[in-house]
């Protein structure tokens, strides 16, 4: 006589559907982007263009030179590598296994991109160009494109560390002193939810030097969320901890940078991460208050020029950018926390 299954038994088989499945060879899975290359290699190759060429260098070049079959091709090569790395040393299998559907995605989202824009032309130039001709401009720019990225480095830098620095301030004042919380919340309420790109009427009036004004818009947008998130954070410490600490004698200072601050630290780091998001959003508009360099300059720039290939080159490096600043803050955290491993789970 069949049984039906139990509740407990249908959530399990929800939950783990891959029990009882057999896993694909590591092998095959290394070769995920090779073949997602292959496939986009012969849409390049094979498939005829609907758009009209671009009147760039790459037409004084043979095609096999332009950078997107070039970079193509490399992958490949990367790929049977990697295939045959794997083999011959198994330490390397489960990163392999990990980051081998990620480049073939990645790789699959440009053939598909080449598709509808340059063969099928359902996308139309000059507003969207083909990865060619995109990773051409960015080849052709890469010299005032890095000066770019290190222009606006050096702005969200000293914006965001400004930031920082006054929104812990304020926080551990409105989280440890309740006499300053009463006076501050009402006036954070009001002026923190201001977007910082509204205040740059008056920042331009403040100050004459605009990479002056681009770091006050930055750090505003920073200090709000890092003031919320430390005060909470201070606000919550355990009151036991607290207790503990005064009975062995420790005094208010001890409280506030010994054991307030460190319990604290998790929704520190919340605004932290929250503030480097703001901090993104905000150079950009910053950078038009008057800056004469920068990553959100050469988009206007290159946007008023009509040079879209330009502008999607300078937006690649902005996500690389402000990506691999994102994933060194995570390796801050990791390292600040690590001694919070397995009790907090991120």
């Amino acid at each position: 006589m069949a049984t039906s299954l139990t509740d407990s038994q249908s959530t399990a088989l929800r939950v783990h559907p891959q029990r009882g499945s057999t896993p694909l060879p590591s092998a095959l899975i290394a070769l995920l982007p090779t073949a997602a290359a292959l496939v986009a290699l012969a849409v390049h190759r094979f498939l005829p263009d609907a758009q009209l060429p671009p009147l760039t260098w790459l037409e004084t070049v043979p095609s096999w030179q332009h950078p997107y079959p070039l970079i193509l091709c490399t992958l490949i090569a990367c790929s049977l590598l990697a295939t045959t790395l794997q083999a011959a040393f198994r330490s390397l299998q489960p990163s392999i296994r990990h980051f081998s559907p990620l480049f073939a995605g990645a790789v699959a989202v440009l053939g598909a991109w080449e598709l509808i824009t340059v063969k099928l032309n359902w996308l139309h130039q000059p507003f969207f160009p083909g990865p060619d001709e995109v990773l051409g401009a960015m080849i052709e720019q890469r010299k005032i494109l890095l000066e770019s990225a290190w222009h606006s480095l050096q702005l969200l830098l000293a914006g965001y560390c400004v930031g920082v620095i006054a929104g812990i301030v304020t926080g551990v004042l409105v989280g440890w002193f309740s006499q300053f919380r009463y006076w501050a919340m009402p006036a954070l309420k009001v002026v923190g939810p201001i977007p910082a790109t509204a205040l740059i009427p008056l920042v331009m009036a403040l100050w004459k030097d605009s990479f002056l004004c681009a770091v006050a818009l930055i750090a505003f947008a920073v200090w709000f969320p890092m003031t919320i998130l430390t005060s909470s954070g201070i606000a919550n410490v355990r009151q036991s901890y607290l207790d503990v600490a005064r009975t062995l004698g420790a005094g208010r200072i001890y409280l506030i940078f010994r054991v307030a601050i460190p319990a604290a630290m998790p929704n520190i780091f919340i605004g932290l991460f929250m503030g480097l998001g703001a901090s993104f959003l905000t150079l950009i508009v910053a950078e038009t208050v008057g800056v004469k360099a920068g990553l959100g300059w050469y988009l206007r720039w290159q946007q008023g020029s009509m040079e879209y290939a330009k502008v999607y080159g300078a937006l690649i490096i902005s996500a690389a950018f402000f990506s691999t600043l994102m994933t060194m803050l995570f390796r801050v955290r990791d390292w600040v926390l690590q001694w919070q491993k397995g009790v907090i789970k991120w």
